[in-house]
Order: C-alpha cells, then structure tokens, then sequence
C-alpha cells in the first residue's frame, strides 16, 4: 500500500477513520478515507519533487559561479615579482645528490 503524506495532509483534505477496518488490512496501519481536497496528492507530489528539482538546479548553479569567483581571485594574486620571467629571481637550490635507479631482483 503506498501511503503520501499529502493524501492525509493536503489542503482542504478531511481523514476520516474508518472503523472497523478491513479484514486484508495490516495491522499497523489505519484505515482511513478521504475527501475535500483541493488538489488530488498526485499532482502536489509532483509539484513538489518539481520545486526541489529546481533548488537543486539552482544550488548547483550558483556553487559552480562561487567555485569561478574563487578561482579567479587566486590566479590574479601578485606577490613580489609575481610569475614574470624578468622580476625577481631568488637562488636556486643545486642538489649534489645524483638520484640513480634502483633494480631489484626477484
């Protein structure tokens, strides 16, 4: 049995319990009906599942405009000299150390 929340819960709805219930009905659930309704709780659901689509989208959206604006903060620092081939250059480290390849028998 499918149970919506907006089958009970839906605007103008009005539950009422019906008693005694059916034999085929489990025991932890109610059985109830409904009426009044503005809307059947099919078209809410969807109306529903189609707003948070659309948060999502616009979620997503605005964290991929976040992660652009962040990125083209930090490749436009300069610090001294900045990337310039002609600014300054600072010593370079020479390594004595000659790396050479290890063989290993198996």
């Amino acid at each position: 049995m499918h149970r919506s929340w907006w089958m009970e819960n839906g605007p103008g709805c009005m539950v009422t319990s019906v008693t005694p219930a059916p034999d085929w009905a489990p025991e932890d659930h109610r059985y109830i009906t409904v009426s009044g309704c503005f809307l059947e709780y099919q078209y809410i659901e969807v109306a529903h599942s189609s707003l948070q689509i659309v948060l999502a989208l616009a979620g997503f959206i605005y964290a991929c405009y976040v992660v652009k604006c962040i990125t083209e903060e930090e490749d436009s620092f300069d610090f001294i000299g900045g990337f310039d081939s002609y600014g300054y250059q600072g010593p370079q480290k020479t390594s004595h150390l000659q790396l050479q390849p290890m063989y290993m028998s198996k």
